[in-house]
């Protein structure tokens, strides 16, 4: 964190968090807080990509859950995400539907099957946001 003009500023990267079930929300947040990241964790997927769409803030990536309440599933809102930025990172986690993501997955997400290890979490963000910086001169 930094420091500026008599407030603290946090520096992390955002991540925009898509998941409907409450123990887990905590859980992603608390994980994310200890690898270094910010989290906005919203329940819906609508929600959601009002937010994103809003350009309030500035998110790194997209961990979302695939089957969400609404009409929304994390499928629709990845692709959407991706229609307004095409390389934007994208972890999905799912119970029960991994075996959809080779058709429904954007490219170069990731998909972690619940329950996954705090450190997965972690990795699958920093790889794709590593891959997603362009190369230092």
């Amino acid at each position: 964190m930094a420091w500026r003009r008599g407030s603290c500023v946090d520096e992390r990267p955002v991540i925009l968090v898509i998941e409907d079930e409450y123990p887990v929300q905590g859980l992603v947040e608390e994980w994310l807080a200890e690898g270094g990241f910010g989290s906005d964790i919203l329940s819906s997927g609508e929600e959601a990509l009002t937010l994103f769409k809003s350009g309030l803030k500035n998110y790194k990536a997209l961990v979302t859950d695939v089957s969400l309440k609404g009409r929304l599933s994390g499928w629709d809102i990845a692709r959407q995400i991706r229609e307004i930025t095409p390389a934007f990172p994208v972890v999905y986690v799912t119970g029960a539907a991994a075996d959809e993501w080779p058709s429904q997955g954007v490219p170069n997400s990731i998909l972690l099957t619940k329950p996954f290890a705090p450190a997965q979490l972690i990795t699958a963000v920093s790889q794709l946001l590593n891959a997603a910086q362009p190369p230092a001169p």
